[in-house]
Order: structure tokens, then C-alpha cells, then sequence
């Protein structure tokens, strides 16, 4: 499966032609998606039932995990993409909740802190998700993790940028995708209480998210020619729909 663990060790994250042929009907199913949810957030046709993540009584675990996700992710992304690893976290918890996905909190969170860990720093050859995903196994161990949820959390980094990729394989890569979508280009944004947005990003600013965002994604694209962000800027243009996010920056 396109985004495992063990496809990401075979194959640095490029992929072959019948794989990136096979990745152009969830792109096309996703971008039908978006639209339908850009329309229904224009109109204010919002669900009955809407998302909400109370921050301050959200109680992360403190556990050496958590400590070692939080200061690697913070010590190697700059403060714009630190703060949307957080965001996030946030979106997709409340995705999750509403959805009825049960998830554990702690290797969620660190998932989410570490999903983007090498995408500031482009490695020819080798996708970001598979670099980071190195890395959060490295990290992973590093905090006593079981080797078996550590290759999860590893797995998560390394799938979250697969288009449909479900919940098959466990809650972690889909639920990380959706959070990343909503901050990214307002996918399902319109499931989610106004005043649940706002908060989080008021906690996480956007600082400028949208051209440092479009930046690296057009860079990741250009250094791995073959992987998923290449395949995703040529065929749905991410970098330009991030800029058309539905936020102020």
C-alpha cells in the first residue's frame, strides 16, 4: 500500500507510473470534496452538528514522548510550521470526535508535531513524508516507545500525504491528513465550530503559513520529481490552493 512503513523503506517515496495512476481518482474524489465544502461554507449551509475542541481543558499527556515530539518539532521547524503542526493536532482531534474515530491522544499528538519535520529542508530523491517518517521512529525509540506503536506513529508521518489513505491501517495517518487539510486549504472546514477555529488559531497563529507553506511544497515537489508532493502540485495544485485557503494568511 502506497504510504506504509514498508513502501516508504522500498522506495524513498517515489512512485511508479501505476502508482501515480492509481492516486488520480482519490486526488480527483478529494478535489470534488473540497469544492462541495468551499460552496457549503460560502452559502453558510454548515452541518447540524458542528466539531468543537475546548483547548484549556484538553489535557495532553506529559509523558517523554510527548516532551521529545515537542522539542525536536520545535527545534527543527520554523515557528509558521511549528504552529501548523499544532493546528493540526487541534483539527483533526475535532474531526475525529465528531466523526466517532476513537484515537489515542499521545501518539496522535506526537504524529501531528512530527508530520512535517523534513519538509523545510528538501532531500533530493527522498520524500519529506519518508525522511520525516525516519526521524519519528529515531525519536520514537528514543522516548521508550514499544517498537510496534513506534512504527505507527512513524507509518503516520510517512502515509499522511497519500491520497485516500483510510482508516484500514489504523486512525493516526487519516486523522493527521485531515488536520493538516483543514489548515492547508479548508477541507471540512465547515464542519467545525467558527468558535473552535478561532481559537486555535488564535493559540497557533498562521503567521504568514500560506506562502511559506506554498514555498517548501513547491520545493518538495521539484526535489523528489516522482513522489506525492510532485504528483499533488501537478494534478491539484496544492501550493495555489493553499494561497486560497479560506483564512486571512
Amino acid at each position: 500500500m502506497i504510504g506504509t512503513l514498508d513502501w516508504a523503506r522500498a522506495t524513498d517515496g517515489n512512485l511508479t507510473p501505476g502508482e501515480r495512476r492509481s492516486l488520480l481518482a482519490p486526488i480527483l474524489r478529494a478535489m470534488v470534496a473540497y469544492s462541495i465544502g468551499r460552496l457549503r461554507l460560502a452559502l453558510g449551509l454548515r452541518p447540524e452538528r458542528l466539531a468543537t475542541l475546548d483547548l484549556d481543558s484538553l489535557r495532553i499527556p506529559d509523558s517523554r514522548l510527548v516532551r521529545e515530539a515537542e522539542a525536536e518539532c520545535r527545534a527543527t521547524l520554523s515557528p509558521c510550521l511549528v504552529n501548523h503542526s499544532y493546528r493540526t493536532f487541534a483539527f483533526g482531534l475535532a474531526l475525529g470526535r465528531l466523526d466517532g474515530i476513537a484515537v489515542d491522544l499521545e501518539p496522535f499528538y506526537a504524529a501531528c508535531l512530527l508530520h512535517d519535520l523534513a519538509l523545510e529542508e528538501p532531500h533530493p530523491g527522498r520524500c519529506f513524508g519518508v525522511v520525516g517518517a525516519e526521524q519519528a521512529l529515531r525519536i520514537a525509540g528514543r522516548a521508550g516507545v514499544d517498537p510496534k506503536l513506534a512504527e505507527e506513529i512513524a507509518e503516520a508521518v510517512a502515509m499522511h500525504i497519500t491520497p485516500g489513505a483510510g482508516f484500514e491501517r489504523g486512525p493516526l495517518a487519516p486523522l493527521v491528513a485531515a488536520g493538516a487539510l483543514v489548515d492547508l486549504v479548508g477541507t471540512r472546514l465547515e464542519a467545525i465550530d467558527p468558535a473552535t477555529v478561532a481559537s486555535v488559531v488564535a493559540r497557533h497563529p498562521r503567521t504568514d503559513f500560506k506562502t511559506r507553506f506554498g514555498d517548501c511544497w513547491k520545493q518538495e515537489a521539484a526535489s523528489v520529481p516522482r513522489g506525492r508532493a510532485a504528483l499533488l502540485e501537478r494534478w491539484a495544485r496544492l501550493s495555489s490552493f493553499a494561497r486560497w485557503a479560506p483564512f486571512p494568511e
